[in-house]
């Protein structure tokens, strides 16, 4: 019995310590098409925000955070959508292997 205990306490330590870290990332929300936030060479709206969700429509884009080097997948596209073209604050947790942030809260920055 003490045995399947220890076993299971290890199982636990292993995967909490091995779970990403939540942080805060901040940068401007921007699409797949236009991914370092440049949206003049796609004419697809008067604004970052219009070329964004243009691109998603008519492209198939998605949206990305980009932080002014690189830019990140966003988990939760629904909940993203409104801060599209805007600077804004993701907290939550990144898969280095897929650049996929895992979207706990955005909010726009302050």
């Amino acid at each position: 019995m003490s045995t399947l205990v220890t076993t299971f306490v290890l199982v636990v330590a292993l995967l909490l310590q091995s779970a990403p870290a939540q942080r805060t990332f901040s940068g401007v929300v921007t699409d797949s098409e236009c991914p370092d936030a440049d949206h003049a060479g796609m004419h697809m709206g008067d604004t970052a925000a219009e070329c964004a969700k243009a691109c998603m429509d008519y492209h198939a884009a998605t949206l990305l955070l980009y932080d002014g080097k690189r830019s990140l997948r966003l988990s939760d596209q629904k909940a993203v959508l409104p801060f599209a073209g805007q600077k804004v604050s993701v907290v939550g947790t990144l898969d280095d292997a897929s650049n996929t942030i895992a979207v706990m809260t955005i909010s726009l920055a302050q």
